[in-house]
């Protein structure tokens, strides 16, 4: 049984648990054999706590919730177990070897859930670029092409799961940090609304309300049943998404009726679309209109008006220089400008020189632009369909920023995040599907989009495209 592991979803390991045929330290000394087997090609895990996770599984002291046993990853940025590390992709917190004492609201959830944290996932540093290569851990490998991008700022966490470490894992999106990573791992990677999962205790929000928490998944039901068991508010939130109508898995295999869908083919930021994403987005349109769904090119203008991406870097920037402050204050040694990447340095500066006035302006016209793209929705539509990047994964080393061209690596990731990004300013739930997979067998994300707190259209409309042009079976290269 425990050959097949790798290929299971974390439904399908837990319910092996359940019925008594594995139990919890099986499931983890199977997850840690296949870390321990396939990390030094891709690494996507940059710290373990194994033998605490075997010590977990082995006491009985795992919550009986309905993922008992499951093993699980956390991204190095967002959710933290007590005293787990806590680098951010940074090379200074690496060096002081930081730790956190207390756990977030969310850890604590994916506990009671039953999952058996085993490490953190590889991250950018402070989650800035839309692929995963830090300074302080070098580079995550896409497991359908070593030579390509994961994806980020979650690559760790997506090439963990594509590769069959573990079944899903811990992810973060503030301008498409879940989206593009499974779109570049042919994963399951849902945006939750803004507000869905909470912050807490130590942080009400980050990037100004555009980053949110969530998994990448192999299922559309590992999707929905875990954020069953991590939504909800919590003591505290300064903001709360509204409460489903039913428990989200009881969407999965929900008939979706009969939706009207606009298709965008045009980037939100005038940036070329490459002819596989276009591809992708088009199969994915006429696979809707054969369930029977109305089909048809529209979408909100207010996407595509320039101020849009000027306001989110604005609100990025200001973030990254407030950041590095947070980090200086909580260890008590200055952050100087060698002490973190060229890039993520230019970025704070561009933050510093922001105006609170400026910055208020700028968060005025974000609410007011929301409103805009809402009302296209409120016009007739159920769901926005497009390419979830504007290109395919790309290779490593692209993103690469220097002393002459420090925000290079800022510039390159627009076609990463163009048709994501505006999503993370609106609050919106989007969801990318590993729909389409290149002549050189990469994959390729197609992205839906719903009216903010509307998780379960996005999951009826998923589950049903899962069912008529299933990927699970799909493996790539590296594979356990």
């Amino acid at each position: 049984m425990t050959e097949t592991l790798a290929e299971l979803d974390a439904t399908a390991q837990a319910d092996l648990v359940r019925r008594g045929e594995l139990s919890p330290l099986e499931l983890v000394d199977a997850a840690i054999a296949r870390i321990e087997g396939l990390n030094a090609r891709l690494n996507a895990v940059i710290s373990r706590r194994f033998e605490r996770a075997r010590e977990e599984a082995r006491s009985g002291g795992v919550p009986g919730g309905p993922f008992r046993g499951v093993p699980f990853l956390l991204k190095d940025i967002g959710a933290h177990a007590a005293g787990d590390p806590v680098y951010a992709g940074m090379r200074f917190l690496r060096d002081l070897a930081w730790t956190e004492p207390g756990e977030t609201y969310l850890a604590a959830r994916y506990r009671a859930a039953g999952f058996v944290f085993l490490g953190k996932t590889n991250t950018p540093e402070l989650g800035l670029l839309p692929t995963t290569e830090p300074e302080s851990y070098g580079p995550t490998h896409n497991p359908w092409d070593e030579s390509r991008s994961a994806g980020g700022s979650s690559g760790g966490a997506a090439a963990a799961v594509a590769s069959g470490m573990v079944p899903v894992a811990h992810a973060s999106d503030g301008g498409g940090s879940i989206r593009i990573p499974a779109a570049h791992c042919g994963l399951v990677g849902l945006k939750p609304s803004r507000g869905r999962n909470s912050f807490g205790p130590d942080i009400a929000e980050r990037w100004g309300g555009f980053s949110v928490e969530h998994v990448v998944a192999r299922s559309v039901r590992d999707t929905a049943a875990i954020l069953d068991v991590t939504a909800g508010e919590m003591p505290g939130d300064p903001y709360v998404a509204p409460p489903p109508r039913r428990p989200y898995a009881e969407e999965v295999g929900a008939d979706p009726g009969v939706l009207r869908v606009g298709l965008m083919f045009r980037s939100p930021g005038g940036l070329a679309v490459h002819p596989n994403c276009l591809t992708a987005a088009r199969e994915a349109a006429a696979l809707l209109e054969s369930l029977g769904h109305r089909v048809e090119e529209s979408h909100p203008e207010a996407l595509c008006v320039p101020e849009l991406m000027r306001a989110f870097v604005t609100v990025v920037a200001s973030s990254t220089a407030r950041a590095l402050d947070f980090w200086s204050d909580k260890t008590g040694r200055p952050l100087r400008e060698g002490d973190v990447e060229v890039l993520t340095w230019s970025v704070a500066e561009l933050g510093r020189k922001v105006t609170a006035a400026a910055y208020l302006r700028e968060t005025e016209f974000l609410q007011a632009n929301s409103r805009r793209v809402a009302g296209w929705w409120q016009s007739g539509f159920d769901l926005l369909l497009t390419p979830s990047t504007a290109e395919p994964p790309p290779r490593l080393g692209e993103f690469d920023s220097t002393p002459d061209n420090p925000l290079a690596g800022f510039l390159r990731a627009a076609p990463f995040s163009t048709f994501t990004a505006p999503f993370n300013t609106t609050g919106q739930p989007a969801i990318s599907l590993p729909l389409h997979w290149t002549d050189e067998g990469l994959p390729v994300g197609v992205q839906v989009i719903a009216p903010y707190g509307r998780e379960d259209i996005l999951i009826r409309i998923a589950a049903q495209i899962e069912t008529a042009a299933p990927w699970i079976h799909r493996r790539p290269a590296v594979h356990a």
